[in-house]
């Protein structure tokens, strides 16, 4: 494999195999943009190290990119970090687990999508390796090669202010000047479009030229003239699955397709949409509801059917056969079932569903699915802590721009029924796409009855990331 690398790769390749071999443990950054062959660098590594019987550890701060590595879980879910550290800074592992024997023996860790974790969550990984190695050296004095491109979104706070996730990202840690530094630039996927490769950088770096509002054009080719909502919203779902019919019969001609919106609120409109359409007999699975309090059930158990909190799945459940799937849990994480593991439901019962893995070295392995109870988190909105059980499954003929980083797809739709809101997604989004001809955006007026035939839309950059990550 590494004989495929081009010079940077193999640059990198060398001097990270030199570090694991030397036993000086030492820190890496891989930077580089979408395209520039991370992932195969990726994965040259762990290939060379485990075929001579080395442990090489792989981690992604997201499910989707951890389901793209070999044998890749999850950075929160591995090292047991905690999602609140308002209550806990400290990763729950102990000392004597199986897996801290296998951070304490391996060659090499791994850990991609970096820039979307919080600052804090590596420090805790940084306190957990000085811990098990009894260092005080970085990282425990391991071998650890963190990836990612600074272009695409920070970590994900609610309702946080641009301050807040600028100081809550990894430049802002005192562990980032410990890390050396190394740069992919040559761009893979350049070569098959080189006009829209320039145009995604300017976009990444925030240099596309803005209008008096603040706003960028889009070149017109890739864009939906928006002149009624169903008229151009079927435009849009035509475009990436111009055949559902096939897609029912052989679903791995659809499963790199996708449309990707900034909101919750919007991929779930479209995942309806598009299941409703979806050739095959519909299933509807109900779940069942209660608060934590039970002294509370009688009087919120309808509202409680109302809500659709994030990362829990939906009241009332869609589903058909051959229609594409997510995990929102890590259910299994040896068997492949993790918090973002996409699937093809092949059979639907009242009970238990069958489902096939999609990606990674799990592919083509059928799992059973049960109903689970999942609590909502306490800082919820609604403020009223509840338990659902149900599936844990979302559709993914749609998905939200967050969610969608580390992939590479066939097809992209993006649908702006809102505009981006954060740094990096407009960047994200478009990236998912090798070239222009495989993209098509539906930009929607601020009223749902005026027309919008103009390109522009908003673009979101903190120049002052770019900033951090040179000092």
């Amino acid at each position: 494999m590494s004989v495929k690398l081009n010079c940077e790769q193999k640059h990198a390749y060398d001097m990270i195999l030199a570090a694991c071999f030397s036993g000086e443990g030492q820190a890496f950054f891989i930077d580089g943009p979408g395209g520039t062959g991370k992932t195969f660098l990726y994965r040259s590594l762990l290939a060379t190290l485990r075929s001579q019987g080395y442990i090489a550890i792989a981690v992604a701060t997201s499910g989707i990119a951890a389901s793209i590595l070999p044998g890749g879980r999850t950075a929160h879910s591995r090292f047991k970090i905690p999602l609140d550290f308002s209550k806990n800074k400290t990763c729950q592992l102990s000392k004597q687990s199986s897996v801290a024997k296998l951070l304490f023996e391996c060659k090499l860790i791994l850990w991609d999508e970096a820039p979307m974790a919080k600052r804090e969550t590596i420090e805790a990984f940084d306190d957990l390796l000085r811990d098990i190695m009894d260092s005080d050296l970085s990282f425990g004095g391991k071998v650890v090669v963190f990836g990612g491109d600074f272009h695409q979104t920070l970590p994900v706070i609610e309702r946080a202010t641009k301050q807040v996730l600028i100081e809550s990202s990894f430049p802002n840690s005192i562990l980032w000047s410990k890390l050396h530094k190394l740069r992919l630039t040559q761009n893979m996927r350049a070569m098959l479009d080189p006009a829209f490769s320039q145009f995604l950088l300017r976009i990444g770096e925030g240099k596309e030229l803005l209008d008096e509002n603040g706003e960028i054009t889009l070149p017109p080719d890739i864009v939906i003239p928006y002149y009624d909502k169903e008229q151009s919203l079927n435009r849009l779902l035509q475009s990436v699955f111009p055949d559902l019919h096939l897609y029912s019969k052989d679903p791995y001609t659809m499963i790199n397709r996708c449309i990707l919106a900034p909101k919750n609120s919007s991929v779930d409109e479209l995942n309806e949409l598009l299941i409703n359409r979806f050739p095959g007999n519909l299933q509807v699975y109900i779940s069942s509801d209660r608060t934590v309090e039970q002294r509370h059930q009688g009087d919120y158990e309808d509202f409680l059917n109302s809500q659709n909190p994030k990362g829990v799945p939906p009241h009332k459940l869609l589903l058909k056969e051959n229609c594409p799937i997510m995990l929102l849990r890590n259910l299994n994480p040896n068997e492949g079932l993790c918090n973002g593991t996409r699937l093809i439901c092949r059979e639907l019962s009242l009970n238990i569903i069958s489902a096939e893995i999609v990606f990674g070295s799990h592919a083509g392995k059928r799992v059973f699915i049960p109903k689970i109870p999942l609590q909502t988190s306490d800082n919820e909105r609604n403020g009223i802590p509840f338990i659902r059980t149900q599936f844990p499954v979302r559709l993914c003929f749609a998905l939200t721009i967050n969610k969608s980083q580390g992939q590479t797809l066939d097809y992209v739709g993006l649908y702006l029924r809102e505009p981006v809101f954060s740094h990096g997604q407009l960047y994200v989004a478009l990236s998912r796409a090798r070239t222009a001809v495989e993209l098509k955006v539906l930009l929607v007026p601020g009223t749902f009855d005026e027309r919008k035939t103009d390109c522009k839309t908003r673009n979101i950059v903190f120049n002052e990331i770019f900033d951090l990550t040179q000092q």
